[in-house]
């Protein structure tokens, strides 16, 4: 194990201290299963506290970087973020800035359709039976008439998320994730008063055929049918929110 010592400065110490230990994880001086040094030895090394260098692990254990283990053979090691814990830490961020307004509806839109389209290239192609035996189950439940607004829309993000999956290309899976399940909602929950739901499942419906046909050239028409709908839906929706009385 390499762990290269800098000094540092006597502001924010246990961040800066988090920094320097998680820029050592990002270039590969400290890999996967190392073991740290002890609280203690961290504390002499930095020439600074103990609560100190174990406030600054609390900091990388909250970034999943680090995990503890009691015991004879304990310590502090790396850790080595699943790909599922890291995606989802992309879509807590995506979501915040949503929230704040950093995308218009067009950003997400035009980004839906970008990258969609590039998961139905390969998903026409790679997916199995399997997937789409799980497609055609959320399809079956998105005709429940008695659901919600919140559970169509999760199972709208449920199907989506399954062709990303099915492109097996785990990198665009993974980037894709993040547009699915932080931008989609945002989408559905805007439209939702608008748009028809028999619309939404006639376009899946035509989707999964196109799939279960292998047909690329169809699949991303149709989802680019779906986003347009959804891209009209939403100017009727921020129509009607400004037009609404205060």
């Amino acid at each position: 194990m390499s762990l290269e010592i800098e000094p540092v400065a006597q502001r924010s110490l246990s961040s800066q201290i988090a920094h320097q230990i998680r820029q050592a994880i990002m270039d590969g001086s400290l890999k996967a299963d190392d073991r740290l040094p002890t609280e203690e030895e961290l504390a002499q090394r930095y020439q600074v506290s103990r609560p100190t260098i174990r406030e600054a692990l609390k900091r990388l254990a909250a970034q999943n970087l680090i995990r503890s283990r009691r015991g004879p053979t304990g310590g502090t090691f790396i850790n080595r973020p699943s790909a599922s814990d890291l995606s989802d830490a992309l879509t807590s961020t995506t979501t915040l800035l949503v929230g704040m307004d950093a995308f218009s509806m067009e950003d997400i839109n035009q980004t839906r359709l970008l990258l969609g389209t590039d998961c139905l290239q390969l998903a026409a192609k790679n997916i199995s039976s399997k997937q789409l035996d799980q497609l055609e189950q959320e399809l079956t439940q998105q005709q429940d008439d008695n659901l919600s607004p919140e559970q169509f829309c999760a199972s709208d993000v449920r199907f989506h998320r399954l062709i990303a999956e099915a492109s097996g290309n785990p990198l665009l899976s993974f980037i894709m994730r993040s547009v699915i399940e932080a931008l989609q909602p945002v989408s559905n929950m805007v439209t939702f008063r608008f748009r028809e739901r028999s619309v939404i499942i006639d376009q899946h419906q035509r989707l999964l055929t196109a799939l279960q046909q292998h047909n690329p050239e169809l699949a991303c028409s149709i989802f680019a049918e779906q986003v347009h709908y959804l891209a009209e839906k939403t100017d009727q929706a921020q129509q009607w929110k400004a037009e609404k009385p205060a």
